[in-house]
């Protein structure tokens, strides 16, 4: 080596290998550069990061919680069948037709029934009862005058004692969005419905993760070809979630969230989760302001069947609706509904889902639609419904009651309803027709179990369906001679004093106010005197003088006490002319007042709801039975016994007439000053109904008790035809014969001789107050 190549300089370049790495270490402003483009990027993913995780949690919270605010469906009492009840097959089968049965000779599916003479067979619905599932069966009925003589299971080859088949739906408590739908689970889906709806909606679904790009180009191509929008690009999930989650806005952003949250319910849920929440989901159609969702309802909706019972034509009807409820409407375009489902069963059988025979047998179908949806958006029965929810809302939350999906089934019997609708509207017609001065004239009637205090019907005005003044339940109207029971009542408590035959002063009466220094003088409605009459005759008759003289003998405040001991609960002031009835009720407190009357002296509170259920069938709360004596039994039966004589001899004989001999009702007409207000309750050991006639504007209608709210309860009697069940007859009694009008011992046989019951304790006491010899009487 020379001295020049050992004394050059090491040359040092200015980029220094890196230690143990032999690459050259980057310059400050690199090394700034490499830094700031990862921070950028953590920048940028935490906005992305955070925006994906803020619809993660959207997703899974709407998914998971409660994803629907189902409304709540109230039912009326199921129809219970056993030998030896009173029912014609004709009103069998119109209650049959009520709830959405047809007639069909093969009885090919549930819900179909047959009628041959005196012989009914009908092929029940599966139903879910607050005890347990009902299951499907074929029930044969037979009948002999007009009777139910035997029931048979005929699959099982069985004689039975009772049926039940399932109760017609009266009406539903909506969300406020007016949704409306009943839920299914995927497994009682028919797999022809998830196959057209696969076909029709998204071939690749059990394929994709969400979206389809396949699917996207097939669709686009498809409806070039077909000229027409056969197939959508938007995968299932994708229509999910825009039905779940988004707004209808078209937007970029709008789109950019379809696609994220249909990745992430793909990746958090199975797909027949997605499947079955779709099928709950999808809007289906429009009934006035409900709208339709999901094809559990739509099923109800167009065919009036459960949705596992759809067959294959109705199937692609069904999914036909999904590109467009209101285009393809088979109620009002028909045509183009037609054309629509017969392209989903061509497109089935392209796939090889159905045969080519099988789509063309379907395509050759009619649409099958019911033309009337059984289940409309107003209740038939709108006065009974807001009671229903009145007495429901003392138990649960109206947000419960509007979203929780809950089954309420109610005490309402639909054919005594129809009877009571059509005693009202033929009876105030009548009344109008045959007296000059009764005009606009509307009523209410309240039917009730005498003993359950179940209400059974409800009637509204001379238009039930009428969504308007609830008159049962706000009309607070006097209630004039309907009150006297409590007067009698009070007295006959009394036993040892009073008795059935204890004479009343029937005479002038004054009552003056010291405060107003006014005088009232009442007047019984005869505008005569009678004297000294017993205490059932003046019942019967109905006679003011006496009543207002044994009322303030007993007091007022006694009086009162008895009232509310009855069942009316509002405070009110009592006055003599109260005694007559210028107390104010609605129909529902009266028939409360007079239900324990009915029931023997129980204390038994109006009752329009047996159990509430779940929206799955879960048992949540039964409405028991509730009773408390409020009198003793033996003193109700002989003020019972007194107002049957006013029906068979008293202000009631009119409904005498057509009454069976052996039929046993108690009565009692009431009628308000300037015959503004005409009433009448009835009953016997079955059923308790109270009819009151009046005017909404409380003009004078023209009618007393016995001319007009009588009338219109005889009707209803007469249409309902109940059979006669005497009343259980207490202890300690004793019967003695005596004379109607003076209440005298008399003997069978003699001339106005009835037979009155007597407290076995009373009698020695009765006996002294005779004016004629005890030794005539006779006592069986």
């Amino acid at each position: 080596m020379t001295n020049r190549s050992r004394s050059r300089k090491p040359v040092y370049s200015s980029r220094r290998p890196l230690r143990g790495t032999g690459r050259t270490r980057p310059s400050p402003s690199r090394w700034f550069i490499f830094r700031l483009r990862w921070v950028i990027l953590v920048l940028l993913m935490v906005p992305v990061f955070s925006y994906v995780s803020v619809l993660d949690a959207e997703v899974r919270e709407v998914f998971e919680g409660k994803r629907w605010a189902l409304p709540a469906r109230v039912y009326a009492r199921p129809l219970e069948i056993y030998a030896g009840m009173k029912l014609p097959p004709a009103l069998l089968a119109e209650e049959l037709e009520a709830i959405g049965y047809k007639k069909n000779q093969a009885l090919s599916e549930p819900g179909h029934y047959i009628r041959k003479g005196n012989t009914l067979v009908v092929r029940t619905r599966e139903f879910q009862f607050w005890d347990g599932v009902e299951q499907s069966t074929e029930l044969q009925i037979c009948f002999n005058d007009d009777t139910v003589s035997e029931l048979v299971n005929l699959r099982e080859k069985r004689r039975l004692s009772l049926a039940r088949i399932e109760p017609k739906l009266i009406g539903k408590i909506y969300p406020t969005h007016n949704e409306d739908r009943v839920l299914v689970k995927l497994d009682e889906v028919p797999p022809l419905l998830i196959q057209s709806l696969i076909a029709s909606e998204d071939r690749q679904f059990f394929e994709h993760n969400g979206i389809s790009m396949r699917g996207i180009a097939r669709a686009f191509l498809q409806n070039i070809k077909q000229g027409a929008v056969v197939q959508g690009g938007s995968t299932i999930t994708q229509q999910l979630v825009k039905n779940f989650y988004l707004s209808p806005e078209r937007t970029l952003n709008r789109k950019m969230n379809e696609a994220m949250m249909s990745l992430l319910l793909e990746w958090h849920y199975s797909k027949e989760q997605i499947l079955e929440a779709y099928l709950n989901e999808v809007f289906l159609g429009q009934d006035g302001s409900r709208a339709i969702h999901g094809v559990g309802l739509a099923s109800w909706f167009y065919f009036n069947k459960p949705v596992g019972q759809l067959k294959l034509h109705e199937v692609a009807l069904i999914t036909s609706l999904i590109r467009g409820a209101s285009q393809y409407n088979p109620r009002r375009n028909p045509d183009r509904a037609i054309q629509r489902r017969n392209l989903i069963l061509d497109l089935m059988a392209q796939l090889n889902m159905i045969g080519s025979p099988d789509a063309e047998l379907a395509k050759a179908e009619p649409l099958g639609v019911i033309e009337k949806p059984i289940d409309r958006n107003q209740s038939p029965y709108p006065a009974f419904l807001q009671l229903v929810r009145q007495q429901v809302q003392q138990d649960y939350r109206d947000e419960d009651l509007r979203s929780e999906g809950l089954q309420i089934f109610t005490t309402l019997d639909p054919v005594v309803q129809g009877m009571a609708e059509k005693a009202m509207s033929q009876g105030i017609a009548r009344l109008e027709r045959e007296n000059r001065g009764s005009r606009n004239l509307q009523g209410a009637m309240l039917v009730t179990g005498s003993e359950s205090g179940e209400i059974l019907a409800m009637v509204n005005g001379k238009d039930s369906q009428f969504a308007g003044f609830n008159r049962p339940m706000e009309a607070q109207r006097q209630i004039g001679s309907l009150i006297k029971v409590a007067v009698y009542l009070a007295a006959l408590e009394d036993f040892r004093t009073y008795s059935l035959v204890s004479t009343l002063k029937d005479m002038a009466y004054e009552w003056h106010n010291k405060n107003s220094r006014e005088v009232w003088r009442p007047k019984n409605y005869d505008n005569r005197e009678h004297g000294r009459v017993p205490l059932h005759y003046a019942l019967a008759n109905s006679f003011n003088l006496a009543t207002v003289h044994l009322g303030m003998e007993l007091g007022l405040d006694s009086i009162k006490k008895t009232l509310q001991r009855m069942g009316v609960e509002r405070d009110f002031q009592m006055y003599p002319s109260t005694l007559l009835g210028s107390l104010e009720l609605s129909p529902l407190e009266v028939t409360q007042m007079y239900q324990t009357l009915a029931s023997g002296g129980f204390r038994v509170p109006l009752r329009a709801i047996r159990n509430v259920l779940t929206h799955d069938g879960k048992p949540l709360q039964r409405y028991a039975l509730s009773v408390e004596q409020r009198f003793d039994s033996t003193v109700v039966f002989l003020l019972n016994h007194a107002l049957q004589l006013a029906v068979r001899e008293g202000t009631g004989r009119q409904v005498a007439r057509n009454l069976p001999e052996d039929m046993v009702v108690s009565g009692k007409t009431g009628t308000s000053n300037s015959l503004r207000d005409s009433w009448f309750a009835g009953f016997d050991s079955q059923m308790l109904a109270v009819t009151w006639i009046g005017r909404d504007d409380n003009k004078p209608t023209g009618l007393s008790g016995s001319s007009g709210a009588m009338r219109v309860w005889r009707e209803f009697i007469d249409n309902l035809a109940p059979r006669p069940y005497p009343p259980v007859e207490p202890s300690p009694l004793q019967w003695r014969w005596v004379d109607y009008k003076t209440g005298r011992w008399s003997t069978r046989g003699a001339r106005g001789a009835v037979k009155l019951p007597f407290i076995t304790d009373r009698l020695a006491g009765a006996d002294n107050l005779m004016q004629n010899s005890a030794q005539s009487a006779f006592m069986e």
